[in-house]
């Protein structure tokens, strides 16, 4: 009798370990998925202010700005093709600030403040 319970605990054990391994590696997918969601929210984002920036002629009233949030959003969708989601989202944050930068910089050319 004595054999049967150790081997019940052994057994128990076992089917708690692989209870842990499959709840890593369902965390893993689960945030997996997270880091693409937020990457695309924030790159739709960027994309979409990148393009109000291009609608006022930021490429010639703020070209710095404009074309550093281009780059920035370029390179975020590359590291999101690696599916280095991290990189692609703080990438796609960084390009949407300077898109934003971008719109207020031509709207003040457009009133006369330019830079």
């Amino acid at each position: 009798m004595t054999r049967e319970l150790s081997f019940g605990r052994g057994s128990a054990r076992r089917s708690v370990r692989a209870l842990h391994a499959l709840t890593v590696v369902g965390l893993g997918f689960a945030l997996g998925g997270c880091g693409h969601t937020l990457y695309a929210f924030q790159a739709n984002s960027a994309s979409s202010r990148l393009e109000e920036a291009r609608e006022l002629g930021a490429e010639k009233l703020a070209p710095y700005e404009f074309f550093y949030a281009q780059q920035h959003l370029e390179k975020a969708q590359e590291e999101a093709a690696s599916a280095d989601y991290s990189d692609a989202s703080d990438l796609a944050e960084v390009a949407e600030e300077y898109a934003e930068k971008a719109i207020r910089l031509s709207r003040e050319a457009h009133r006369g403040g330019g830079r």
